[in-house]
């Protein structure tokens, strides 16, 4: 009897003291979590969020920028929230998002290293890299963007060489009903291949639509719920199955795909006639040859290829998608925009860049499109490298700022009918008429890369 009963009080002693210390390591997370969470008393207001989570769920997984709207209306343009351990800070009103992304931009430069950008493309490329390498990286691809004819007429030859193959795909379906996504994606890719490969695909290529396919992949792989919990809990999801491991392996085999080139461009490459981007890059590595140090090798190529694809690729194809949309939505519009195309261009030549500005109508779609499309609704995120102020709240260093575009493209105090397809936005008296509310591709040095490769297509195409 006597050892039953210390039997039973030793296993209530040992249950006792798993449940103290169980309590102790959630006690002991809370706190560090709260340590963790703790922000200056000044810092921008926002949703109660979770522990551990923040905010995670109050957004949602989709169309999660409109949810947004409705806090920003609660708790003003500088709103903060909490995803696991990334602090963000959403700026919005075009006054804030100039003062953070113009007048103090040398403070808000960087970009934050999300777990999955950080998995993919490291600190490498032209969108996502920082600092010196940053600063390299930007002022040679815009050099040699410019080399190879951006903005000028050689790259305009080869969009209209791209749109009259394109005309010859769209005219092969006789007038039935087509999906045009992805003969749309070769025309865009196309032009971006002749820049950084030195040639075009055809259509039916394997190789290329496997390229494209992945692309698009990527592009909606990164917006599902397993994206985003890897990047609020990448220590637990590296070890689970999702779409997330379907992401990594297509960026892994994007990056087998670019490799592919440069080594078929080493094979008879001749670095006093730069033929491309690559052949460009391949010279640029041999002046740095021995240096450690140097942010030009090869996996910074690679990245950098990836990522004029990615950027130039998916929001040119979005943008011109989102252009049939509203043009099929709304004929009255599309008949204007054709009869001032008949009137400037004709029937008998293709269109060219010095026709845009004798076109303001068809000028005043594309902008419309582009505000009412809002493909970048949130931005590419940025980082705070030293803490500031703005607005009489303190960021402190490390936070991420998202810039809501959204909200800015909708404002009633900026556009006369924010939810409505208007080109008028963009007249005045029947002229183009530029609006510094627009700004769909962002403001500051960050963007430069992206603006000189995008904006122009579309226009042009």
């Amino acid at each position: 009897m006597l050892a039953l009963l210390g039997s039973l009080a030793s296993a209530l002693w040992v249950e006792f003291h798993l449940r103290s210390l169980l309590l102790g390591v959630v006690v002991f997370l809370f706190f560090v979590d709260f340590r963790k969470r703790r922000r200056p008393k000044n810092y921008p207001p926002g949703p109660w969020s979770l522990p551990f989570l923040g905010n995670f769920f109050v957004l949602g997984f989709e169309e999660s920028h409109l949810v947004l709207q409705k806090f920003v209306k609660k708790y003003g343009n500088l709103l903060s929230l909490e995803f696991g351990d990334l602090h963000a800070v959403t700026v919005s009103g075009l006054p804030l998002i100039k003062e953070v992304l113009a007048n103090q931009d040398q403070n808000f430069v960087n970009r934050p290293k999300t777990p999955i950008r950080e998995r993919v493309f490291k600190n490498h490329g032209l969108i996502m890299s920082n600092g010196q390498e940053w600063k390299e990286q930007r002022r040679f691809a815009l050099t040699t963007l410019r080399n190879f004819g951006l903005g000028k007429k050689r790259l305009e030859e080869r969009i209209q060489e791209e749109a009259h193959h394109l005309i010859e795909a769209i005219e092969e379906e006789k007038g039935q009903p087509f999906d045009p996504h992805f003969k749309i994606n070769n025309a865009v890719s196309n032009i971006i291949c002749s820049i950084t490969f030195g040639e075009r695909f055809e259509y039916q290529d394997g190789q290329f639509q496997e390229l494209l396919k992945l692309l698009d992949e990527v592009t909606c792989l990164e917006t599902t719920k397993w994206c985003q919990l890897y990047d609020v809990f990448p220590w637990i999801m590296k070890f689970l199955p999702g779409l997330h491991q379907k992401l990594f392996s297509d960026w892994e085999k994007l990056k087998i795909f670019v490799s592919r080139m440069i080594e078929k461009h080493k094979r008879d490459w001749n670095p006093d006639e730069p033929r491309d981007f690559i052949d460009s890059y391949l010279r640029e590595m041999t002046k740095h040859t021995g240096n450690a140090t140097s942010s030009f090798h090869e996996e910074n190529l690679v990245c950098s290829t990836l990522d004029l694809f990615f950027a130039g690729t998916e929001t040119t194809s979005t943008t011109l998608r989102w252009a049939l949309l509203y043009l099929a939505i709304y004929p009255e519009i599309q008949e204007k925009v054709q009869a001032e195309i008949d009137r400037v261009v004709g029937q008998s030549r293709q269109p060219s860049l010095n026709d845009r500005e004798h076109m303001p109508y068809t000028n005043a779609v594309i902008h419309e499109v582009q505000r009412m499309g809002n493909i970048i609704p949130l931005n590419v995120p940025r980082e705070v490298m030293f803490d500031t102020t703005v607005a009489g709240y303190q960021l402190p260093k490390g936070t991420m700022i998202l810039t809501n575009l959204t909200a800015l493209h909708r404002d009633p105090a900026e556009w006369a009918t924010p939810e409505t397809f208007n080109p008028e936005h963009f007249l005045e008296n029947g002229q183009f008429k530029k609006r510094e509310a627009f700004l769909p591709f962002s403001i500051g040095k960050k963007t430069e890369v992206q603006e000189e490769e995008l904006k122009k297509l579309p226009t042009k195409l």
